[in-house]
């Protein structure tokens, strides 16, 4: 069985505002936790108008206060963006005040631009590059093992599930070689997906937290009561996509009949292929491409990608998802 989870950007919509965004989330993870989803996650950005989840530990604390069994995590934290110290210490707490609900998701992007990030560092000494160093302290602090001289109060001994994410093979390769799950962000990097896969299937050495490989992976998924009303509502992340690709990212903007033909035949043939990992339609199409995704790659569990401008929309766009990921349980 494929299980199957939500990615919430926390997006702000033109004409709304960063505390109703707030509250959409609370409401969004209570949603998706009775519809069955595994885990909700929320991902640090900086600098973005449209996305409220900068201040990522604190959005997933008030989310997981609005909920009470889904996991709840960071997919992920920025490691070179903060030191491992402080990180432990702040999902120490969210381990403490909702324990063994949280997971961990790192990579080694920025989730900014050059500007945001001297201004969140201070300094741009930090080097990328020492990112599996930085997972292995982190990993310290969690075990409270000695290895660092300093015991992480709180998160010293904290029951926190990590994940390494990436777009590329560098993460693959880490998350085999230290034994952890593994998330592909395909849901708008696909091109290393197979590639990525195929090397942490092999490589993968088991360790103390996991036996056997174990992958998700991204994927959109916008669904409506007809194709044609889910290609109107996947518009606004189609404009949000080229919008921040164009160096112009902003609030989430209204969805757009016939966007992707506005577009011109290169403008949308850019956008088919960045969000390839992707079901727009009616229940019977997100059926077939959910099912054609993990037949092909063969991952344990479906990250679902689902930023729409209309908040219930987006409610039953989920429904229709977790109607379809069930559908395709009992038919394996």
């Amino acid at each position: 069985m494929t299980a199957y989870s939500l990615l919430d950007l926390v997006p702000v919509v033109e004409g709304g505002s960063v505390s109703q965004s707030l509250a959409n989330a609370a409401d969004l993870a209570r949603h998706v936790e009775a519809l069955g989803f595994s885990r909700y996650w929320t991902a640090e950005h900086h600098g973005m108008t449209g996305i409220a989840s900068a201040a990522t530990s604190i959005v997933i604390a008030h989310v997981a206060a609005a909920t009470s069994t889904i996991r709840v995590g960071a997919g992920g934290i920025m490691l070179p963006n903060h030191s491992p110290l402080v990180i432990a210490e702040q999902f120490g707490t969210l381990d403490a005040l909702f324990p063994g609900r949280i997971d961990l998701g790192l990579g080694r992007a920025p989730g900014s631009d050059q500007k945001v990030a001297r201004a969140m560092r201070r300094t741009l000494e930090s080097d990328a590059n020492a990112f599996p160093q930085d997972v292995l302290e982190l990993q310290s602090y969690f075990a409270d093992d000695g290895q660092t001289g300093i015991s992480a109060t709180p998160g010293a001994g904290a029951d926190i599930r990590l994940w390494i994410l990436g777009s590329s093979l560098f993460g693959a390769q880490l998350a085999a070689a230290l034994g952890l799950p593994y998330a592909f962000a395909s849901h708008f990097a696909p091109d290393a997906l197979d590639g990525a896969l195929a090397i942490y299937r092999r490589d993968f050495r088991p360790s103390a937290v996991l036996a056997k490989p174990y992958v998700m992976a991204g994927f959109n998924v916008f669904a409506a009561d007809t194709d044609d009303e889910a290609e109107l509502l996947a518009s606004s992340q189609q404009q949000a996509f080229v919008a921040l690709r164009t160096g112009n990212p902003g609030r989430m903007k209204p969805p757009v009949a016939n966007y992707r033909q506005s577009l011109g035949a290169q403008g949308a043939a850019i956008l088919d292929h960045a969000l390839r990992c992707s079901a727009v339609g009616a229940r019977a199409k997100v059926a077939r491409d959910i099912a054609a995704f993990v037949e092909r790659t063969g991952v344990n569990e479906i990250m679902v990608a689902s930023s729409i401008y209309d908040h219930d929309a987006r409610k039953h766009s989920l429904e229709i998802t977790a109607d379809v990921m069930r559908e395709l349980a009992v038919a394996a």
